[in-house]
């Protein structure tokens, strides 16, 4: 993500601000990917700290209309739960907008969100994330710092954070609008295997007795090998965390020896990506936390990593990518 400037000051100002240092109230306008300091705040400014602008016409932004289903906001908690998980969505929607999604100019549908809560009015819930036709759904109980961290160690995933839940499962919406196309299919099948494989049965397997020894080889993550979807999901989220974490040293002027953060084709790109991961590692361990990218990227995966990159970047399908 860049770093913005005040339409009035032109101060630094970051991607969730409401206001700048000078007062002034702050527009996010997804489309020219700006602030402005007049606009039509989206409904949920007061709400949810919602800084996008209102759609014309509308009362809700770009982001905010997408989510049919949100928790009851008067029920303990699930108004702060609520307003942590839009902001994570907004995030990755800014993200997907600079590479050509969901954009004006893409005229294609666009997913709906679920945000569900697992404390209701009428007691217990305990909603699945997951997506199916267009629809995602996400568990806002883990915009809770606590219960994130909590879930991440149970179930042994070191990157599990909502904006990669949000990554992964969008991902599955963009295999289902790329995937009418033949030459996707195809390429995609000889690196991911057979989609048409009953996920039912796979997710079972999987659960019943793991990835098995050697997944590391061909997949980003051990879930990725319960199943080709699964595979395309974790991976494309790979690929949006790599030219995010690039983009954003761009934006505050982080180099690494030999390197120049820029428009480059997919391969330059994605090597940036695990570059600087490798270089936060290095960072983290010197403060005692844990690694920031604590992958390692086998060439198989790596040939995988370049197919989504190419695919997800809709402003240019020719295999360069363009910094946000």
């Amino acid at each position: 993500m860049k770093i913005f400037e005040c339409p009035e000051c032109s101060s630094p100002v970051y991607f969730e601000n409401m206001r700048c240092s000078c007062a002034s109230e702050l527009f996010y306008n997804p489309e020219t990917a700006g602030f402005s300091s007049q606009g039509i705040a989206c409904a949920n400014r007061e709400l949810l700290s919602c800084n996008w602008a209102a759609r014309p016409g509308e009362a809700l932004c770009d982001s905010c209309v997408m989510t049919k289903v949100h928790p009851e906001p008067d029920v303990v908690q699930n108004l702060a739960l609520w307003a942590r998980t839009e902001a994570s969505k907004r995030w990755v929607l800014a993200n997907l907008k600079q590479l050509g999604w969901f954009a004006a100019a893409d005229t294609g549908p666009r997913p709906s969100f679920e945000l569900l809560s697992e404390t209701t009015s009428t007691g217990a819930d305990s909603p699945v994330m997951g997506h199916l036709a267009g629809k995602i759904i996400i568990n806002v109980a883990e915009a809770d710092p606590a219960t994130l961290v909590d879930r991440r160690e149970k179930m042994q995933e070191p990157f599990r954070t909502m904006v990669g839940h949000f990554r992964h499962e969008i991902s599955h919406f963009l295999f289902s609008r790329l995937s009418g196309s033949h030459p996707f299919l195809t390429r995609f099948r000889s690196l991911f295997g057979d989609e048409t494989a009953d996920y039912g049965d796979a997710l079972q397997r999987y659960y019943e007795t793991g990835a098995g020894e050697g997944w590391s080889d061909t997949h980003i993550s051990e879930y990725a090998s319960a199943h080709p979807h699964e595979d395309w999901a974790e991976t494309a989220a790979h690929v949006l965390h790599l030219l995010d974490l690039r983009d954003s040293a761009n934006a505050v002027g982080m180099t690494l020896p030999g390197t120049r953060f820029g428009a480059h084709d997919t391969r330059t790109a994605l090597n940036e990506g695990l570059d600087l991961g490798v270089a936060l590692n290095h960072m983290n361990r010197s403060m005692g936390l844990d690694d920031a990218y604590p992958f390692v990227i086998a060439p198989i995966v790596r040939d995988k990593l370049e197919f989504c990159a190419e695919q997800l970047n809709q402003k240019n399908r020719t295999g360069k990518l363009q910094p946000g």
